[in-house]
């Protein structure tokens, strides 16, 4: 477990597939998301994947977000993509409990994501995406000192309309 000043990251359990589910088929933190999943996820499927998480197993590391204050699971966060070769990772976030929507959470949970990547894995870069319209999230990332790399023209179709994505990183040193 990783813990910084409001949130711990740490493995998921079977206990957070009910709100796992929830949270992946919210309508509004669907738009969000850069995984683009366009159709409904079953609890089974949701299931399947929170169970088939394991330590590096395929060169991805997910953790659930938790709050530290309560041990409520309110999300989830993972690094994929790893470049061994050239030091470079992707990152992703996920509040999925809305209540903890701008209150710092997000903040905090990357902050302990970058702290994690760069003193225990050694990585050099580390690089996000996200969407033009999702200004909190595009705000909270240069908090914590993410600067944007690149900008996708109309990338991305949801709910009838394109939008930009935004490539933003941040370096060790």
């Amino acid at each position: 477990m990783y813990c910084g000043e409001k949130v711990r990251l740490r493995a998921y359990k079977e206990e957070d597939i009910p709100l796992a589910t929830k949270f992946v088929n919210d309508r509004e933190l669907k738009k969000l998301l850069v995984t683009n999943i366009p159709f409904p996820m079953t609890y089974w499927e949701e299931e399947s994947w929170i169970k088939s998480q394991k330590s590096n197993d395929n060169g991805q590391y997910n953790f659930a977000i938790e709050d530290i204050e309560t041990g409520k699971y309110i999300g989830g966060c993972g690094i994929q993509n790893v470049n061994w070769l050239s030091r470079v990772a992707l990152v992703g976030i996920m509040i999925g409990d809305k209540d903890y929507w701008g209150k710092g959470y997000g903040t905090d949970t990357m902050k302990t994501l970058i702290t994690f990547i760069f003193n225990n894995m050694n990585i050099n870069k580390i690089r996000l995406s996200t969407f033009s319209f999702n200004e909190r999230a595009i705000k909270s990332y240069k908090k914590c000192g993410f600067t944007v790399e690149g900008v996708l023209k109309n990338e991305i179709f949801k709910d009838g309309k394109y939008y930009d994505e935004i490539i933003m990183s941040i370096f060790k040193d």
